[in-house]
C-alpha cells in the first residue's frame, strides 16, 4: 500500500485558517510576493493583515502593482526530496489554480525529475484562498481513512467541480490594472454606481457573475445567491466561509446576513495575499465547498 504525503501551495490559507488545520502534516510550497521593492515569502515573513493595509494607502495602484513569483525550483524540488526521505512515495499536489500563473506548470515540471521515484498527482483547484487549502485537508482526511490516491483525487475533483468563490471589491483597480479580472478594462470610466459581483468560473478565470447597483445591492445579491447554492442540504454537507481582505465591506455583509437570518458554518479566513494582492484591499465574498453525500455520482 502506498504512503501518500498531501501538499499545498502557500495560497491555500492553511498557515492563516484556524489553528486545527495547521499540525496536519499537510506540506506547504510557498509563494513569493514582491512589494515596494521587498520580497515576502508567504506564510513565513508575509502578514496578510499588514499587507492589505499597506495595498490600502497606495495612491498610483497603477505604477505600484505587486508582482508574485513562482516558487523556487529549491523550494518544489526540496518538498518532493523531503517525501521520498520520508518514506513516502505517492504525492497529492494540491495547487493554486493555473490560471492564475505558472506556478502548478512549474509544479509539474519539477515533479517529472522525481517521476522514478513518486508518483505525483497534480490537483488544479481552479479556485484560490482557503477553498483550495480546504481541498488539502480533505485529501489528508482521505489518506488517514485509506484510501488510494487515485480514488482520492477523483473525490477532489467532484469537489472542485462544485465549488464557489464570490465577492465584491469596492475599488477594481488592482483587478484590472495587472489583468486577473476578465473583461476588467469594460470597466474603466463606467465604474460610477456600478458593483460587479466577481466570481471563479469553471476554468478558474475571475470573471464577472453578475452586476448591480451600488455595494449594498451587492452584497445582499451574493446573500441570496448563496442561499439558494446551501439550499436543502445538511451544514454537514458543506463547508460556508467569509472571505476577505479587509473587514469594512466584510462588516457590512454580516449586518445584512443577521438582517436576513443567513449565516456561515465556518470562522472567516482572510484571503491570501500573494492571490490577495491582484484583488486589492477590500474585498469581501464567499468560498463554498461542498462535501460529497453518498447519494451523490462522484462523477456529476
Amino acid at each position: 500500500m502506498s504512503k501518500i504525503k498531501v501538499i499545498c501551495t502557500s495560497t491555500g490559507c492553511l498557515e492563516y485558517a484556524p489553528e486545527r488545520y495547521r499540525n496536519l502534516g499537510i506540506g506547504i510550497i510557498r509563494i513569493r510576493l514582491n512589494f515596494e521593492g521587498k520580497e515576502y515569502f508567504e506564510g513565513l515573513d508575509l502578514d496578510p493583515v499588514d499587507m492589505y493595509a499597506k495595498l490600502a494607502t497606495v495612491t498610483d495602484v497603477k505604477g505600484n502593482l505587486p508582482s508574485t513569483a513562482i516558487p523556487t525550483h529549491e523550494e518544489v524540488a526540496g518538498a518532493y526530496q523531503k517525501a521520498i526521505d520520508e518514506g513516502y512515495d505517492e504525492v497529492i499536489m494540491v495547487c493554486l489554480d493555473s490560471y492564475l500563473g505558472g506556478t502548478l506548470n512549474y509544479i509539474r515540471l519539477v515533479g517529472d525529475e522525481f517521476a522514478d521515484k513518486l508518483k505525483i498527482h497534480i490537483v488544479d483547484t481552479k479556485i484560490s484562498s482557503f477553498p483550495e487549502g480546504f481541498l488539502a485537508v480533505k485529501a489528508k482526511e482521505f489518506v488517514d481513512k485509506g484510501m488510494n490516491g487515485d480514488d482520492i483525487v477523483k473525490e477532489l475533483e467532484w469537489m472542485i467541480r462544485h465549488e464557489e468563490f464570490i465577492g465584491i471589491v469596492n475599488h477594481l483597480d488592482y483587478l484590472i490594472y495587472n489583468g486577473r479580472l476578465k473583461g476588467g478594462k469594460a470597466y474603466l470610466g463606467k465604474m460610477l454606481g456600478i458593483c460587479p459581483i466577481l466570481y471563479f468560473n469553471r476554468a478558474g478565470e475571475i470573471t464577472t457573475l453578475e452586476k448591480a447597483m451600488g455595494s449594498k445591492k451587492a452584497l445582499k445579491r451574493m446573500i441570496e445567491i448563496m442561499r439558494a447554492k446551501v439550499a436543502g442540504r445538511d451544514p454537514k454537507d458543506y463547508v460556508l466561509a467569509h472571505v476577505y481582505t479587509t473587514t469594512t465591506p466584510l462588516d457590512k455583509l454580516i449586518e445584512f446576513e443577521n438582517a436576513a437570518d443567513f449565516h456561515t458554518n465556518h470562522e472567516d479566513v482572510i484571503m491570501s495575499p500573494v492571490a490577495g494582492c491582484h484583488v486589492g484591499p477590500w474585498l469581501a465574498g464567499y468560498t463554498l465547498t461542498m462535501i460529497r453525500r453518498p447519494d451523490e455520482d462522484i462523477n456529476s
